[in-house]
């Protein structure tokens, strides 16, 4: 199941009902205690985590004291066998327990903002006499409605059996939207059933105490303890008793002969283990260095940088010891103690991360330099209304605008030419392919990796960073390098937009590529090299689906590795012969044409604010 919403009732700092939508990649953002944080612990309390115990102070401060507080998740992918009882296997849509959109929705509720709290979904349930609350019901109850409406052919001994054919027998339902208590007394059972479902909840706060015992880093190493000793259980449970037996068997020969000296003493005594055995307290593992130094005695930024790596190393174990199950991870601050070009890697990192499959990822900062490259539908903007309340809105154009505002993200000054191409993918391709002309000593190329003064913008999807810099450049009027992909459509998809950029006469061009995409530029040794795989590259080829097809990535994580790692793969003399038209040299040394004649013109720019 994957979580798509989180709705917060009189939860903290939200007053009345809150709802936002959860994707693959979430970024909070915000400033400084305004709320972010909160919502992890909200999940946390749901997920019933250690770290985050609900009471009664959590209740907002602006709800009356009748006002109930609640926590709600909305998940997608219900539609799964799922055990009720001890023989039978049933699925939540058979057993009414989905809402009006066949998803399932859950909350804790805490009762005027007391107690633990009930587990309630919200669903399509029956209303219809004989047909309530039969999920409640034992299987003694369950017998004598199926009796007394003249139930026949099902298994007795199976209340999943019982349920079906009692609405079978009934027939109009009449289902009615309503809360049915999941953890009461008869659905502890189900409550349970339903939580194992669920996707596996991973926190990581940033006031995390960083103690020789409780570090940021021997946790994980803890845990991957732990994950190793439950593979052995079984080993463990019979090491144990074998130790039991020997030392029971040599206390009672002590006791044996304590007997011939004292037989009064001897006749008190008894062998008993007061304790279990706690292996994980046997085995003590940490990172060391070459020197001997302990990763919990660097600094706070490379212990934060192994605890990551620890989550993109445990998401790969969750999903293949439980793949029926997914992986939310909560990443509270994840810039702090890290040098801006590690805030750079970890954004790509957790990307990745959310790529990967039941895989989700949400992160919270206020950092400009994480948030504007993260893209626009991933990005959740947290503000303070005029009454003191939050508000929650999901990003767009309007948002982006207000999100640069609240952080502080200002356009770069120096930019001076502006690159537009289909996707980030592209980005990384026309980067790496740049610096292979640049290693070489081609002249007239431009340095795009390092170069502040060329911006590059995805027409297909942007980011904050690019909302602003292309906003900029707009005012500006700076000329513009389109680069698009041929694809198979006929005509191409953005033929008329390049006839149009060319026939703009003011030093704007626009290039399309004569083979499929960009990707069919790459020699297959540079596939090879990073997936180890060989496939045949023509004009046509559909390269991300090839190299999908014979790897474990899905095509769109195929296709950022090729365009990110396959093309930093490549040598010039692998580009020569893949591009033997020489396609790609006329597109970079157009860039390094419109930067050499506007150069004046970017030292003046400088100075420009807007």
């Amino acid at each position: 199941m994957k979580l798509e919403k989180l709705i917060l009732k009189n939860f903290r700092g939200y007053h009345g009902e809150h709802s936002i939508d959860i994707n693959s990649l979430t970024a909070l953002v915000g400033r400084n205690d305004v709320g972010k944080t909160t919502i992890l612990d909200a999940l946390g309390v749901f997920f019933e985590h250690k770290l985050c115990k609900y009471d009664a102070t959590d209740k907002c401060v602006d709800s009356v004291e009748n006002e109930d507080v609640s926590i709600g998740c909305i998940f997608s992918g219900a539609d799964i066998p799922i055990v009720l009882d001890a023989t039978s296997i049933t699925n939540l849509k058979e057993e009414y327990l989905l809402n009006s959109n066949g998803k399932l929705e859950i909350y804790r509720v805490f009762a005027k903002g007391k107690g633990s709290g009930s587990v309630q979904a919200k669903c399509m349930a029956p209303s219809a006499k004989g047909a309530k609350s039969l999920l409640a019901k034992k299987n003694d109850e369950l017998k004598g409605i199926a009796e007394s409406i003249g139930v026949d052919g099902a298994d007795k001994r199976s209340n999943v059996s019982l349920r079906q054919e009692i609405y079978r027998k009934i027939g109009d339902l009449k289902l009615k939207e309503i809360f049915v208590k999941l953890n009461a007394e008869e659905g502890k059972v189900i409550c349970e059933k339903i939580y194992d479902k669920l996707p596996h909840f991973a926190l990581f706060r940033a006031d995390r105490p960083s103690t020789d015992e409780e570090s940021e880093v021997q946790d994980p190493m803890k845990s991957a303890v732990q994950t190793a000793l439950q593979k052995i259980d079984i080993q463990l449970e019979s090491i144990k008793e074998s130790v039991k037996e020997h030392a029971v068997e040599v206390a009672e020969n002590t006791i044996k002969h304590l007997h011939d000296i004292s037989p009064n003493l001897a006749a008190g005594l008894i062998p008993k283990f007061k304790v279990e055995p706690k292996w994980e307290n046997i085995f003590k593992l940490t990172l060391e260095d070459d020197r001997g130094i302990a990763i919990n005695k660097r600094g706070s930024g490379v212990r934060r940088l192994v605890l990551i790596s620890f989550f993109k190393a445990e998401a790969e174990r969750l999903q293949k010891e439980f793949p029926d199950k997914g992986v939310i991870y909560a990443i509270e601050e994840p810039e702090t103690s890290q040098h801006p070009s590690n805030q750079r890697l970890l954004i790509d990192a957790f990307q990745e991360l959310a790529n990967a499959d039941k895989c989700q990822v949400l992160i919270t900062t206020h950092v400009p330099a994480l948030v504007e490259k993260i893209p626009t539908e991933s990005l959740r903007h947290i503000t303070r209304t005029l009454d003191d309340g939050l508000e929650v809105k999901n990003g767009n154009d309007d948002v982006l605008k207000n999100i640069a505002n609240d952080l502080g993200v200002y356009p770069d000054s120096r930019a001076s030419v502006l690159v537009c191409v289909e996707g980030p993918n592209d980005i990384n391709f026309l980067k790496n392919i740049g610096k292979i002309y640049l290693d070489q000593g081609v002249p007239n190329v431009p340095d795009m990796i390092n170069d502040p003064r060329i911006v590059f913008i995805p027409m297909g999807g942007h980011t904050l960073k690019d909302w602003v810099n292309n906003n900029y450049l707009k005012i500006l009027n700076k000329p513009e390098i389109h680069i698009y992909d041929r694809d198979v459509a006929i005509p191409p998809q953005y033929e008329k937009e390049c006839k149009s950029v060319n026939a703009r006469n003011d030093g704007s061009i626009a290039f399309m590529t004569e083979k499929r995409e960009m990707e069919n530029y790459l020699h297959p040794d540079a596939i090879q090299a990073v997936f180890g795989v060989k496939i045949t590259i023509d004009d046509t080829t559909d390269v991300s689906t090839e190299v999908s097809a014979l790897t474990r990535y899905n095509e769109s994580k195929a296709k950022k590795k090729i365009n990110k790692f396959a093309t930093a793969k490549m040598s010039y003399q692998m580009l020569t012969a893949s591009d033997a038209k020489g396609e790609s040299l006329p597109w970079v040394k157009a860039i390094y044409s419109i930067l050499l004649h506007l150069g004046a013109a970017s030292t003046a720019l400088s100075s420009y604010y807007i």
